[in-house]
């Protein structure tokens, strides 16, 4: 079982592609983080994943069928997105927006049964959050929304969890609680995770695997420890850079150190404890 991208291309503009043969795949029980600056496509190549924009070439497949061959709501009983947290406008109870996680299995003019609210309760305790049940989701902090997200994506029961940036404008223990979420996600129920990230120290931390888009359709897919080095960090993001390295507690921990903003070339810094 995978979820796959073939010589996708996509532009905004003809004769400009954004997105360029990109091709990349993720097995079961993994995560993808995807990486690059302002401007390159990792929220564009998300909405093709997903079909909210047409791939101009190529196609996304999950276990080996095209997304395009869904029918009803297929798709969305397989896959769950979660976007960038925004403080929400609705005055929704917690459980009632992680039950909106239910509407895949749902008809049109049916209701959440017995089984749904289980469901939803179960999603609640995976994300953490089950005393947050009652509360108004106008009332949460960002943190606390980006989790009631996460809990209304697992509600759908999917395969696949894709996250735009889930841990954005997050205070670090909060970023850490959605980042610790995926990795257990993934390695306990066998979630296949892909997400946007502006931080290469998340990326080092849960993901298996990394995809950087430098722009102009060229892009980098590979394992996380082999392609996410100093190099490939400068000519991403135009930065020279230091990796603190530590050992805590029989667990490994990178911290990338940005040190000045360079324009072209720079000295391997890497450091080791």
């Amino acid at each position: 079982m995978s979820i796959e991208v073939n010589a996708g291309v996509f532009s905004y503009r003809k004769g400009t592609p954004l997105l360029q043969d990109i091709s990349f795949s993720v097995p079961t029980g993994e995560v993808l983080a995807v990486l690059g600056p302002n401007g390159v496509g990792k929220t564009t190549l998300m909405k093709c994943l997903l079909g909210f924009l047409p791939w101009e070439r190529g196609e996304t497949r999950i276990d080996g069928q095209d997304i395009r061959t869904f029918r009803g709501r297929a798709l969305w009983q397989r896959v769950a997105y979660v976007p960038q947290a925004r403080q929400s406008p609705f005055s929704y109870r917690v459980e009632d927006m992680v039950l909106l996680g239910r509407s895949p299995y749902l008809g049109d003019f049916s209701v959440p049964g017995k089984r749904d609210r289980e469901i939803a309760r179960e999603a609640l305790e995976q994300a953490g959050i089950p005393h947050l049940a009652e509360k108004s989701c106008a009332a949460l902090s960002g943190g606390e929304l980006q989790l009631v997200l996460i809990a209304r994506a697992l509600a759908a029961q999917p395969d696949y969890l894709i996250l735009d940036e889930p841990e954005s404008g997050l205070d670090f223990r909060n970023q850490l609680i959605v980042l610790d979420l995926i990795t257990r996600l993934s390695r306990e129920r066998k979630l296949t995770v892909i997400l946007n990230t502006h931080y290469p120290d998340h990326a080092l931390r849960c993901s298996d695997r990394a995809l950087l888009l430098f722009g102009g359709g060229i892009y980098q897919f590979g394992r996380t420890g082999q392609i996410l080095n100093a190099e490939n960090m400068r000519a991403l993001f135009g930065v020279d850079i230091a990796v603190w390295r530590e050992t805590l507690n029989r667990r490994d921990y990178a911290a990338v150190i940005p040190l000045e903003i360079i324009e072209t070339g720079g000295n391997s810094r890497w450091t080791k404890p």
